[in-house]
């Protein structure tokens, strides 16, 4: 293993291709250097269902248990269900998965006692200086008196506490496919459904790290076709699909239209505030769609506009004591969740929204779906800066809108905005345009990407 970690350690986790990047060897470093770093004394560990995961993460405990830390290894399990470890049990935790990325990668997802995220200026910066260390200079120095290692099974309680969070007993029986997409929701979903008024259609259910049907990536259109056709097969009421690891959760309505992620934010939010007295904060990220913070008021609530990515949503949960947060990417973070993702509570939220009124899921989402965006638009460019400085001049010249800076640039209108961000890891540009109606939506989105492309 090269000592120069800098492909791997990412700004929120670890990501690699096993065993061309990183090995059970590096996985027992990380392993030493998280105790290290958090100066746990105990830790908790799980992961999914890759080929590879298994083994990295018995030689992570390994690490963490020779600095004198005890692991207890929850095995097979959802991201969100180490999360919920890590909140129910007070300890820091490490779940190794590559999300939605193909089968020859894997990864680690950490984060201290209470599910607080360890990104690069939260300890993930110091654990990679320490694995580049000791992959130099030799194993370090093991404690005077080894951690254990133990199993631990909280797939049941995981559920139960879900459901403790959203009354599911008295909706009408609903008919609803799961397209699990051979990830983690194949072991999580049948626990957490088990006893509801739900008749559910499993697809692709069996583990496979391998990804036979297709990849586990529902944001990607081509991969919620097979999801769609099933709904429309069966007479269904709704669809879901996971990604790889099940902290994500897509929906589709009962003609196997792909409903918003903002729009299930929306109405998640209108439920929570209606939970909590009419009063909370509502996090949402700059690229969510504009009902969102119109629906956050009407129900009472407090809006608060962020920046794109899970730590930030995080770090603003924490620090204003929002009641819950959405982002486009379909991560949906609650407060009762130790301000973590959890894509599972977000569709148990969905059901019950949909089983509590007699009329269809699209009718009931078109409430919190008001606009027409682009979805995100990916374009390739040399000089990210310079094609940024020609939408800023563009555009700023104009006194009909205005600019800001909090993630990349967004202009916006009074019929329409535009967001434009550039890729940390990408020769990439990022467009996110929405307008009050289809034709100004595709005239601006037109505009902005022949800037960008010129």
């Amino acid at each position: 293993m090269a000592a120069d970690l800098s492909q791997i350690v990412k700004a929120y986790d670890v990501r690699g291709v096993v065993p061309d990047q990183w090995d059970e060897t590096l996985a027992e470093l990380f392993g030493a250097a998280f105790v290290r770093v958090t100066g746990a004394d105990a830790i908790v560990t799980g992961h999914d269902m890759r080929p590879s995961s298994p083994g990295l993460s018995r030689a992570f405990a390994r690490g963490a248990a020779a600095q004198g830390a005890d692991v207890t290894e929850i095995g097979l399990c959802s991201t969100d269900q180490l999360y919920y470890a890590s909140g129910a049990l007070g300890l820091p935790g490490a779940m190794f998965t590559a999300s939605h990325n193909p089968a020859q990668y894997n990864g680690i997802k950490m984060c201290r006692a209470g599910a607080a995220p360890v990104g690069q200026d939260t300890g993930l910066a110091q654990i990679r200086e320490l694995a580049e260390e000791w992959t130099e200079s030799g194993a370090p120095e093991p404690a005077a008196s080894p951690g254990t290692i133990t199993q631990r099974d909280t797939l049941t309680d995981y559920a139960a506490h879900l459901r403790s969070l959203v009354d599911l007993t008295s909706i009408r029986p609903l008919k609803v496919v799961v397209d699990a997409g051979n990830g983690m929701g194949g072991h999580t979903v049948p626990t957490v459904f088990e006893g509801l008024p739900l008749t559910l259609v499993p697809m692709y259910f069996e583990l496979d790290g391998t990804f036979p049907n297709h990849e586990a990536n529902p944001l990607d259109p081509a991969n919620l076709v097979d999801l769609q056709q099933r709904v429309r097969e069966e007479s269904a009421d709704l669809g879901i699909a996971f990604d790889g690891d099940a902290d994500r959760c897509f929906v589709v309505d009962e003609h196997g239209d792909p409903v918003s992620p903002s729009a299930i934010t929306a109405l998640v939010a209108a439920r929570e505030l209606e939970r909590n007295g009419g009063k909370g904060v509502i996090i949402h990220n700059l690229i969510t769609s504009w009902s969102v913070p119109e629906v956050v008021r009407e129900h009472g609530g407090t809006p608060v506009r962020t920046r794109v990515g899970h730590s930030f949503i995080k770090a603003e949960m924490a620090s204003s004591g929002a009641i819950f947060g959405g982002e486009h990417s379909a991560h949906y973070y609650f407060k009762d969740f130790w301000n973590a993702d959890t894509g599972m509570l977000a569709a148990l939220h969905v059901l019950a929204a949909l089983g509590g009124q007699s009329g269809p899921l699209s009718s009931l989402v078109a409430a919190y779906d008001r606009y027409v965006g682009s979805g995100e638009i990916n374009s390739t460019v040399a000089d990210q800066k310079s094609r940024l400085a020609a939408i800023r001049s563009t555009y700023g010249a104009r006194e009909d809108v205005t600019l800001d800076e909090l993630d990349g640039l967004t202009v916006t209108s009074t019929d329409w905005w535009f967001n434009v961000r550039p890729s940390n890891t990408e020769p990439l540009l990022r467009l996110n345009t929405e307008a009050r109606d289809e034709a100004t939506m595709t005239k601006v989105r037109d505009e902005v990407l022949a800037i960008i492309r010129a």
